[in-house]
């Protein structure tokens, strides 16, 4: 077996390993069940991938993130590692191909979600499977009183049943310690391995500070500190207002949301990454997976939803070691807009009920039926049509999609069918004048044959590629051929898709999950509070208040936070008070030179001779000729 420093410095090109990494990885090439809790930033996936490649056989890696998925197989893929993800949207067939490459073609990773493992060919695939390591990331996710509980994740420990030899590791960088014991449990560890690093960062400076003006504030604090930063905010719209902000004022700013195509943010991205911009502005959809060392300031201009969420991001910061700070501005009106955009947001059960009633009779679902058909989705069309508020009926969308009663897809696609409407001598006499269209409409042609007997479901996207050409450019192509009555067009933009997972039951289906949403609803309550305590909360140091939320006990404050420098600054006037009291004490009885009174009071010298400067300015004391002090009274 080759060893694990020789392996990551093949792969990472790194001769040594972060704090607690070497311990997990041999731990889990020893065969013992683990968990390490690993704060943000603290290399989590090499914990699996480095025991992974260094025993034979493939690494099943459960995640909920496809995003994270995407970029972990695709930076294995850069060094050569054969790595495999099982997203949505892929047939049946290509699911086949792939499981069976997974078996015979050398693939030492085969990432997927929890859902895709309730599927009997992914169960039936992974059995025949050589498996050398289970690995499940965002492990948080199987306890109920974890951030963002998943259901699917409890299907889990069918990969135990399936191998019942292989360890498991488990993964998270944020977990409390009743979480920690739920997902030990959950997993079926015996004598698990547990490694939780500190999540003290001595170089990484907390602060809340009070602003009415925000955007001066954080002007003045990037003006300050001209290095790379990222700033949280609450939507989209405020991603591009506040970027514009930035770059009216001179500094260079870009923005990030989940709006954004994938050309746009890796644009963005890049212009971030490679220092050409200052300032990531961004929604909570950025930071994932993203390790950029020299972060020095990480400002939330808004109230996160919860002190897990905060401090994930937060931690972004100072990765490199040198001083950096993690800074939340607040006023007056933060607590209640906290509370309107993650209390007020939240669906009650009856409203999941009715959400779901009227989603089945959206798509026109008989009762009983609809288990895994496919329908595309525009979502404002159907919070129009049955008069839902957007976020709320948004946010019941999410709730069924994590307790597996449909799957909810969001990307934006255009849905186009196509007849043409003339013979075909008469559509080369029309394109005889119109030459531009010529190429765009013969890989048309080409790709669908029957379009002119019948209406026909288009895809864009491959008739553009055929045509070299963008999608853009032949949606206004056909609809010119529309209006000069050449064609029948139908048009619709989707913005999702759904997959109905379970049979239609109405109320039964939501039954079954009722608990799991009241649950997860007083989980968010006590997050909001939580993070309402710590912005309030000016007598307890800041570190100390974040870590002690983690179970963390006998913390010393950092010194560095806003609680611990007004601390310092209450301390040193109270020194200077003392200073001035017992100078006036000894001047009362006679005059006295400086290094008369360093000698006598039990203070430093250069603390004596400022506070000496302060009673002189203020005339309390006078300098004689003879260069001693006595008060100016006398």
């Amino acid at each position: 077996m080759t060893h694990p420093v020789n392996i990551l410095e093949r792969y990472w090109n790194f001769t040594a390993f972060r704090p607690q990494q070497e311990a997990i990885i041999n731990a889990v090439i020893e065969g013992e069940d683990t968990f390490a809790l690993l704060p943000t930033g603290g290399g989590k996936s090499v914990c699996f991938q480095i025991p992974a490649l260094a025993k034979d056989g493939i690494c099943i890696v459960v995640s909920p993130l496809v995003a994270l998925m995407k970029d972990q197989v695709k930076a294995l893929q850069a060094k050569g590692i054969k790595a495999m993800a099982l997203t949505s949207g892929i047939s049946f067939n290509d699911l086949d191909t792939l499981l069976d490459n997974c078996i015979y073609g050398n693939y030492k990773f085969l990432y997927l979600s929890p859902e895709r493992l309730q599927q009997e060919l992914v169960q039936d695939r992974i059995k025949q499977m050589h498996v050398n390591l289970i690995a499940v990331d965002e492990a948080h996710c199987i306890s109920q009183w974890g951030n963002d509980f998943r259901p699917a994740y409890k299907n889990i420990v069918l990969l135990r049943q399936l191998h019942p030899t292989v360890n498991v590791i488990a993964l998270t960088a944020s977990a409390r310690t009743h979480i920690i014991k739920d997902i030990t449990k959950e997993l079926d560890f015996i004598q698990p391995k547990i490694f939780k690093q500190s999540f003290f960062r001595s170089n990484l400076a907390y602060m809340v500070l009070h602003e009415n003006d925000k955007y001066y504030r954080i002007e003045s604090i990037l003006k300050k500190h001209k290095a790379s930063s990222i700033i949280y905010v609450r939507n989209r719209k405020l991603t591009i207002e506040l970027s514009s902000f930035l770059k009216s004022k001179n500094i260079s700013a870009t923005f990030y949301h989940g709006g954004l195509s994938n050309n746009e943010k890796e644009d963005n991205m890049n212009l971030w990454l490679n220092n050409q911009s200052q300032v990531m502005v961004a929604t909570n959809a950025f930071g994932m997976g993203i390790d950029k060392p020299d972060v020095k300031t990480v400002i939330h201009i808004n109230l996160p939803e919860s002190i897990e969420s905060y401090f994930q991001e937060a931690g972004r910061a100072g990765r490199n070691g040198d001083k950096a700070f993690a800074i939340l501005l607040k006023n007056n009106s933060d607590e209640v807009l906290v509370k309107n955009q993650f209390l007020k947001v939240l669906p009650s059960v009856d409203f999941v009920k009715q959400v779901y009633r009227k989603l089945c009779n959206y798509f026109q679902i008989s009762y009983g039926e609809g288990a895994f058909t496919v329908h595309d989705f525009n979502f404002n069309s159907f919070c129009k049509t049955y008069k839902f508020s957007t976020i709320l009926t948004y946010n019941a969308l999410l709730l069924l999609d994590r307790n597996s009663v449909i799957n909810l897809s969001k990307q934006f696609k255009n849905n186009v069918s196509v007849q043409f409407i003339i013979s075909s001598p008469s559509l080369f006499n029309y394109l005889e004048t119109h030459q531009d269209l010529v190429l765009t409409v013969k890989s048309m042609l080409r790709v669908y044959g029957g379009i002119f007997d019948h209406n026909t479901k288009i895809n864009t996207i491959r008739v553009a590629e055929k045509a070299s050409t963008s999608e853009s450019h032949v949606i206004k192509i056909l609809q010119q051929l529309e209006n000069d009555g050449i064609i029948n067009l139908h048009l619709a933009k989707t913005d999702a898709q759904v997959t109905f997972i379970q049979p239609r039951e109405d109320d039964k289906t939501i039954n079954r999950i009722a608990t799991i949403i009241e649950q997860q609803n007083k989980l968010k309550q006590e997050q909001v509070k939580a993070i309402l305590d710590y912005t309030e909360n000016d007598t307890v140091c800041k570190s100390t208040q974040l870590l002690a939320y983690f179970g963390e006990k006998e913390i010393e404050p950092c010194g560095i936070c806003t609680v611990c420098l007004k601390s310092k600054k209450n301390n040193a006037s109270k020194d200077i008070n003392s200073i001035k009291k017992c100078i006036i004490e000894l001047l009362e009885v006679e005059e006295q030179s400086s290094r008369a009174m360093v000698s006598a009071l039990d203070f430093s010298e250069k603390d004596i001779k400022e506070t000496l400067a302060i009673l002189l300015e203020h005339d309390i004391i006078r300098l004689t000729k003879t260069n001693t002090y006595k008060l100016s009274h006398l």
